[in-house]
């Protein structure tokens, strides 16, 4: 009996000790260690909030550890096969009295200037008289000859769209004036990069904002989750804009603050916790879609200088008269679009809504007419603003806003009146401000060594798998099958009063299912016809391999 037992005991051993077990080694001098301290544990907290929390910062650092961007991107989306619940905002929608709205999402502290903030009086402005007269033929050629022959006079054009046509037109003769007569001087001009109305969209999770009541009811409803009823939760904030050009360089701009004074708590920002739909902002599903005007693996991935239009406040101020909210919307649509912009770009170095950038953003803002300026320099010192770091993040972003500065008084008898030279002198100074780089910097620390980007990987059918699924989550096309809906008659008669018990149950609310929480790979792989698998058995290879991150 006892040999039994013995034999019993020695078979079970090795089945249920892990390896790597002390008992599952012999024991001798020279695999022995020893410590001087005790070594216990961590101990954990096991309440509800603090373990929702670890799994959360799992989830976070599986997507940091993801190789290349548009994989990341992927990974981002895997919760949702159908899009995400966002909350949409874009330049060209500005609701009233919206400022603090749009300062919370973005963390921004705004300083008021009269001009640029100090460091640009280091940049010389030399040779403003050469460039004077090639800006003067410019806006001739736009505001007076070329008005002639050109659509201005559609009357389907409203305002706003002929002012929109009029400053796309005279930003890029502007643009090209400036870059010719300074390239010998700030070599760095002849590298840029320039885009002409790019698309720019990017989506973040934003905290700090209240329930819906929704939320308070499905919490009411459950005995440990009942305390936390009137919790914040997160709200993804999804942009869309189209600047009217942009010019990207190698290199980042240098910066105009150091990290730690981007943490001096005097640069208070509002906190809004209302609803977004307060304002009348729209809900959409979409696919979060990091979008900087251009595609992943562009060697020119830093945004130095934009243009925005603002032919859209035209129509504003006619609806809204307070001449200060009609202020405030320039910085408005300055802060948000210079957030985005630099969003979308920190997306592209390997950062996420989930994992802070490592090192500031800089980049210069200029919102225009074609004869009224606002020039805005944004620095960007953190994107992790979703839950507790709404409040406990102590990185604010710093916008610098300019009064308005004209470029010229009138067109008159064929001539400029009254060319401003101390706006040309500044739009010298936003393309003099030259990029450096920044010493003991990784630029992108969270992308692998080797590959980057997709484009990287060696295995032809894993890169075009890669490309055309990225490709259709930022086209945010929807689904062949969009999800499933409940209809107005079953909200009424099959869940708030159940009075149909005799129909049969087979609608997915009464199957248990919910659409929403579909995940992204929660689907089969692409059919391969048998004519193209000769080498297999018959049953075996149907399915394409798929290469979820």
């Amino acid at each position: 009996m006892k040999m039994s037992l013995f034999r019993i005991n020695r078979a079970l051993v090795p089945r249920f000790l892990p390896k790597s077990s002390p008992l599952s080694t012999s024991l001798s001098p020279e695999n022995e260690e020893y410590n001087t301290t005790p070594q216990y544990p961590p101990i954990l907290d096991l309440s509800r909030e603090k373990m929702l929390e670890r799994k959360k910062e799992a989830i976070y650092d599986e997507i940091k550890s993801v190789k290349t961007v548009e994989e990341k991107q992927i990974k981002l989306n895997m919760p949702r096969y159908y899009g995400f619940r966002s909350y949409m905002v874009s330049e060209d929608e500005i609701y009233y009295n919206d400022l603090s709205f749009i300062q919370h999402i973005t963390r921004t502290h705004i300083i008021k200037n009269k001009g640029l903030p100090d460091y640009y009086n280091t940049i010389e402005t030399d040779n403003i008289a050469e460039i004077r007269n090639g800006i003067e033929e410019a806006l001739l050629m736009e505001l007076d000859a070329f008005q002639k022959f050109h659509d201005l006079k559609n009357a389907e054009l409203s305002d706003g769209d002929k002012e929109n046509i009029i400053t796309n037109n005279v930003v890029q003769q502007i643009n090209k004036v400036l870059t010719n007569n300074l390239v010998q001087k700030y070599p760095h001009l002849f590298s840029n990069e320039v885009d002409t109305n790019p698309r720019l969209e990017t989506a973040w999770y934003v905290g700090g904002i209240n329930p819906p009541e929704i939320v308070k009811k499905s919490r009411r409803g459950s005995e440990l989750a009942k305390k936390y009823e009137n919790d914040p939760v997160d709200r993804l904030l999804y942009y869309t804009g189209s600047p009217s050009l942009t010019v990207r360089s190698e290199l980042p701009l240098p910066l105009l603050l150091t990290p730690s004074e981007a943490e001096n708590s005097s640069f208070d920002v509002p906190s809004f916790s209302y609803d977004p739909r307060v304002f009348g902002v729209g809900i959409e599903h979409r696919y979060m879609a990091n979008i900087p005007g251009f595609w992943p693996g562009d060697s020119n991935s830093f945004g130095i200088i934009s243009y925005l239009k603002k032919g859209h406040l035209l129509k504003r101020s006619q609806r809204i008269k307070d001449e200060e909210d009609n202020k405030n919307a320039l910085d408005r649509q300055a802060v948000l679009s210079s957030y985005a912009w630099l969003h979308a770009q920190a997306n592209f170095l390997g950062f996420t809504t989930f994992n802070d950038i490592t090192y500031p953003l800089v980049t210069q803002t200029v919102m225009t007419n074609g004869k009224e300026f606002n020039f805005f320099i944004y620095q960007l010192n953190t994107i992790l603003l979703h839950s507790k770091h709404i409040k406990e993040n102590p990185k604010r972003n710093i916008c610098w806003s300019s009064e308005s500065f004209k470029l010229y008084e009138e067109v008159k008898d064929g001539k400029i009146v009254g060319l401003n030279d101390e706006t040309l002198s500044i739009l010298v100074k936003l393309y003099s401000n030259t990029p450096s780089e920044r010493l003991g910097v990784n630029l992108r620390p969270y992308l692998g060594q080797k590959e980057k980007i997709i484009a990287d990987y060696q295995d032809d059918e894993k890169r075009e798998w890669l490309e055309r699924e990225y490709k259709f989550l930022v086209s945010n096309r929807p689904r062949f099958q969009e999800m499933p809906q409940i209809y107005s008659y079953e909200k009424i008669y099959k869940i708030d009063h159940e009075t149909r018990q005799m129909d049969k149950r087979r609608r997915f609310f009464e199957l248990g299912i919910k659409p929403q929480d579909r995940k992204l790979n929660d689907r089969l792989g692409r059919y391969i016809p048998r004519a193209h698998r000769p080498d297999l058995p018959r049953h075996k290879g149907k399915l394409a391999k798929e290469y979820w991150p």
